[in-house]
């Protein structure tokens, strides 16, 4: 299948079918896939949680808003946190960087503040998930990005230190009663005209 061919039949997933696993060699594959990720200066802010344990997915289910049956249901979640500990953050970038990716940094991010260093671990996050939706669709995974979670209690949950959770991903199978499938609901997008403008 083409790559526009999969992001057009690709639609985030309401209602998983928890009978339906993955190999384990898809999962391999995505791990490796986000840790390929791009990121400003190669600055990799980020941790990725692979959650399949029964039981800490049924937590996070507990904190997951209105999405928690998608977090029981789905064969995998994987939770996308950011670095919170901005002296571990430059201690990292200072021994694995070059200068000039060190003085980007420091000139352009750090010099607005420590809330605008915040924002840019958000963004680099966020570049991490695009491109693993990206790679589900691809790879014909169902997925649902959420952001309707308790990131707070997600960290508690997961004993994250030193990082805090931003967004997770559900991936599995589709239940075939999903209200949410193309077949049920077409994917509606804005005219290519109003989107993109070429010059």
């Amino acid at each position: 299948m083409s790559f526009i061919k999969a992001m057009q039949q690709r639609y985030t997933t309401k209602v998983y079918d928890a009978s339906k696993k993955l190999p384990i060699e898809k999962i391999e594959e995505l791990k490796e896939i986000l840790r390929m990720s791009p990121s400003s200066i190669n600055s990799q802010p980020w941790k990725f949680t692979f959650v399949r344990d029964a039981k800490t997915k049924q937590k996070l289910s507990e904190v997951s808003l209105t999405n928690h049956q998608k977090v029981t249901d789905c064969d995998t979640l994987i939770v996308f946190s950011k670095i919170d500990n901005i002296e571990l953050f430059e201690k990292q970038i200072n021994e694995n960087l070059t200068e000039r990716a060190v003085g980007y940094y420091v000139n352009f991010v750090k010099s607005k503040g420590e809330a605008n260093i915040r924002n840019w671990f958000d963004k680099q996050v966020y570049l991490s998930l695009g491109v693993f939706l990206s790679a589900c669709a691809d790879m014909q995974i169902d997925s649902t990005p959420m952001e309707g979670i308790d990131t707070e209690k997600f960290d508690e949950v997961l004993g994250l230190t030193d990082y805090k959770t931003v967004v997770a991903v559900a991936i599995g199978g589709r239940d075939v009663e999903d209200f949410n499938q193309l077949e049920k609901k077409p994917k509606s997008r804005k005219p290519l005209e109003e989107v993109v403008k070429s010059i």
